[in-house]
This record gives structure tokens, sequence and C-alpha cells, in this order.
């Protein structure tokens, strides 16, 4: 703790205790923020971890799939088929806020399908790869949505647990040994005029006229 270097008055004092309640009822704010960022981040971790086991499943299909095409067709055809997947796909992206932090919530609109027909032609498998990849991009686009959501959090989180630290470890202590000091200071202040009062009527009373 360290003692503010403020003048021990009365003006000072009063300014104090206000200083303190402000401080006092600013942290008992943080702490709430506090405890409910730590809920929300415990909800949304393991969503976040549903979610990537999602990701890997699907991932696995899509490659096998995939795995099944190369048998019917070269890399090399593959590779040319994959020139004529649509991509003109849309994201939608807006934001909410929760508790001061933005949190995105993003939509996937994908192209019209089209089937992987050209110059070369296509399987039933390299149909199926194409699906399954697709159907993997909206689950990649909630996924990506979800981490940042909990990274947002969690950098919120950190934030207002130094503000909190700083309160309760710093401005909160100072302020009470502050204004300790100063309630101390003003007593004896208090203590030394009554003495020099008793004296001076004591001097009275005994001063003939």
């Amino acid at each position: 703790m360290t003692r503010l270097r403020v003048a021990p008055t009365k003006s000072n004092q009063l300014g104090l205790r206000r200083q303190l309640a402000f401080a006092e009822e600013g942290y008992e704010l943080l702490e709430q923020k506090r405890q409910l960022l730590v809920l929300e981040l415990m909800r949304r971790v393991p969503e976040v971890k549903r979610l990537q086991q999602r990701v890997l499943e699907r991932l696995a299909r899509a490659h096998s799939a995939l795995q099944d095409a190369e048998l019917d067709l070269s890399s090399l055809e593959l590779d040319a088929l994959a020139l004529a997947v649509p991509t003109d796909h849309q994201l939608r992206v807006e934001q909410r806020s929760l508790m001061g932090v933005l949190l995105p919530s993003v939509s996937f609109v994908p192209a019209a399908p089209a089937p992987l027909r050209g110059m070369l032609d296509s399987s039933a498998s390299t149909d199926e790869a194409q699906v399954r990849f697709l159907a993997l991009v909206p689950l990649l686009v909630e996924l990506a949505a979800a981490q940042a959501a909990v990274l947002r959090i969690a950098a919120e989180l950190r934030k207002t647990q130094r503000r909190c630290n700083v309160l309760s470890r710093i401005y909160v202590p100072n302020f009470k040994e502050t204004l300790g000091y100063i309630a101390g200071y003003l007593e004896e202040r208090e203590r030394e005029s009554i003495v020099i009062l008793k004296w001076v009527r004591s001097r009275l009373r005994t001063t003939p006229p």
C-alpha cells in the first residue's frame, strides 16, 4: 500500500471518500462482468471443441470421397475439373454486443451447385467429393465465428481481470491507507486543540482580573 500525497485536510478526506466509494462500486461492477465472462467462456469452449470434432469427421469423409475420385481420374484431370467448381459463395457477417464485446455472427450463402462437366468427363465419385467438400464450408464458417467469439471474450476477460486487480490491489488499498492517515492526523489535531483550549480556560480562571 502507498499513501497518496495529499494534504491531511477535511476537504481532501471528503474527496477521497467519494473516490473510494466510486472505486469500490467500479470494482463490484467489473467483478460481476468478470464472472459473467467466465461463464460465457465456459459455455462456448465446449461448443468450439464439438465443432472442431465435426469438422474433422466431415473432412475425413470428404478426403475419402476425393481418394475415390482419384481412382477414377488422374490428379491432372481432377485439377482441371476443380477449375469448374463454382466459387461465388457469399458470407454475411454481423456483429452483436455482449457486455461490450463485439461477437461475429456469420452466415454462409453457397453458390448455385453445378455438376463437374466440361471438356473432361467426371464421375460419380468426383461429384460426391464436390458435395462433401461444399457441405464442409458452412461448418468451417460456423467454427471460425465460434473461435473468434471465444478469443474476443477471452481477451475481454483478461482486460477485465487486470482492471479488477488494479482496483482491488492498488487504488482501493491506497485510498484506505490515505484516509486512515488523514483520520489519525485530524484526530490528533483535534486532541491538541482540546488540550490547548483547556489550558487557555485554566489560565483564564487563575489569572486575576
